[in-house]
């Protein structure tokens, strides 16, 4: 199990023995040591590895992740898992703004709470918050999942196009175009699938609220130049 202590060992040096991991490569476990919030940690792994990051990180850690399973043993700062393609990344404190930013696929929890722009142009993502998230999430978010076991700022889901969005808390206000709608069976299937594997255990799907996109804003009518 590879061990790079950031204290001694240069970033670089991390990242580069990750993107080397390749079929049959026997390091498929990582461990990073004294982050101390620096800056773009673990960014572009794409082979099944798992990595442990203990301490707080800077911007982008986990950026661009494809298949790696990421876990941040502190907070993240902006832009936590950018981009991300798929595997999983698990932040054990809070994230700063836009995690999850035009994340494609994958799963994104955050155990503490998300700032602002959580989940901004989201595009297949999932996003689990077991706290709450700032304004303007899932701005012009096109699809994936955004769970908040928390509260949502202002302007929850604006301009946002066919992601779903599930509350458990209140929401401050919604964004243009984004309306709450009903809680039908194969949302409530959804919410169980992503509570459980973000560990949000003891936690009920009928607690949340849906919302998505009231479908207006997807071309110009002059009828409803009001919501532009």
């Amino acid at each position: 199990m590879p061990t790079f202590d950031l204290a001694a060992t240069p970033l670089r040096a991390l990242n580069e023995a990750l993107h080397a991991v390749g079929p049959g490569s026997n390091d498929t476990r990582f461990e990073v040591l004294n982050p101390r919030g620096a800056h773009a940690v673990a960014v572009g792994a794409d082979a099944p590895v798992t990595i442990a990051v203990h301490g707080s990180v800077g911007y982008y850690c986990a950026g661009m992740n494809a298949e790696a399973s990421v876990t941040v043993h502190g907070s993240a700062g902006p832009g936590v898992a950018e981009n991300m393609m798929s595997g999983t990344v698990v932040v054990e404190g809070d994230a700063s703004q836009y995690a999850g930013a035009t994340g494609r696929g994958g799963l994104l929890v955050v155990k503490g709470n998300a700032a602002s722009r959580c989940g901004i142009s989201m595009k297949g993502i999932d996003i689990v918050v077991h706290g709450s998230v700032g304004h303007m999430s899932a701005f012009m978010a096109q699809s994936g999942n955004l769970v908040v076991l928390g509260d949502a700022g202002e302007a929850l889901g604006d301009s946002l196009y066919e992601a779903r969005l599930f509350v458990r808390g209140t929401v401050k206000s919604l964004g243009a175009d984004c309306v709450e709608k009903e809680m039908r069976p194969e949302h409530v299937a959804i919410l169980e699938d992503l509570l459980a594997r973000a560990g949000a255990r003891g936690v009920s799907p009928a607690e949340f609220r849906r919302y998505g996109s009231a479908r207006r804003l997807y071309s110009f009518d002059i009828d409803n130049v009001d919501a532009y």
